[in-house]
């Protein structure tokens, strides 16, 4: 008798340990494995680092939608917000004017934007989703602009219509608007952030372009 409790007893933490092996596993995106895999071996190849915490890797994405017209029409700032949310699958944080400006009719405090930045998992699978699904669909792409970075090894693209993410369904859609995309990494220098983002799968335009 006790020993068939003992063996049900052991059955059932392995059991859990192989649950918790497979939820492991399926938290780690698909472009994170591709990365340990395959672009860490590149970069140390192409940069000859001495230590693996040296190579430089993508930290976080940072995605602004700015609503200046929020300032007159509030319900602009909803459909971004709900537009973000499908992108991303993250709940975005409204961003407030830090001054008031009479010109533009703007309020100190008043909701103009909304953000969301990604890290780990989320981070990685909107990369796969932006440079797999999203770009391909923009019109007459000749690739992302290879002068964007801010020099600390950072870059920033705009994407001019939200309709080139697959989420966004585009008879719902009330009106076109567009974002900026930030992506952070640890790189120190400007071409090792331009090589670790191509490693990863960034369609930047051609030299010859």
């Amino acid at each position: 008798m006790t020993k068939t409790i003992l063996n049900n007893r052991l059955k059932k933490k392995m059991k859990q340990k192989n649950e918790m092996t497979q939820q492991a596993d399926s938290s780690i995106a698909r472009l994170q494995t591709f990365y340990k895999e395959k672009v860490t071996p590149a970069l140390i190849e192409r940069f000859q680092y001495k230590n693996v915490m040296r190579v430089p890797r993508l930290e976080k994405i940072s995605i602004n939608i700015g609503v200046g017209a929020a300032a007159a029409e509030p319900k602009l700032l909803e459909v971004a917000l709900q537009e973000l949310a499908q992108i991303t699958g993250q709940k975005p944080q409204i961003r407030k004017s830090r001054k008031a400006i009479s010109n533009f009719k703007l309020r100190e405090g008043q909701a103009i934007g909304c953000r969301v930045t990604l890290r780990r998992k989320a981070m990685y699978e909107f990369f796969d989703r932006f440079v797999s699904l999203a770009v391909p669909r923009i019109r007459d792409f000749r690739g992302l602009s290879d002068t964007s970075f801010d020099g600390r090894g950072n870059y920033t693209t705009g994407v001019r219509e939200q309709i080139i993410f697959p989420e966004i369904d585009i008879d719902k859609v009330p009106r076109i608007s567009g974002m900026d995309i930030s992506f952070v990494t640890s790189a120190t220098t400007d071409e090792e952030a331009y090589v670790l983002l191509s490693e990863l799968g960034m369609p930047f335009k051609k030299k010859n372009n």
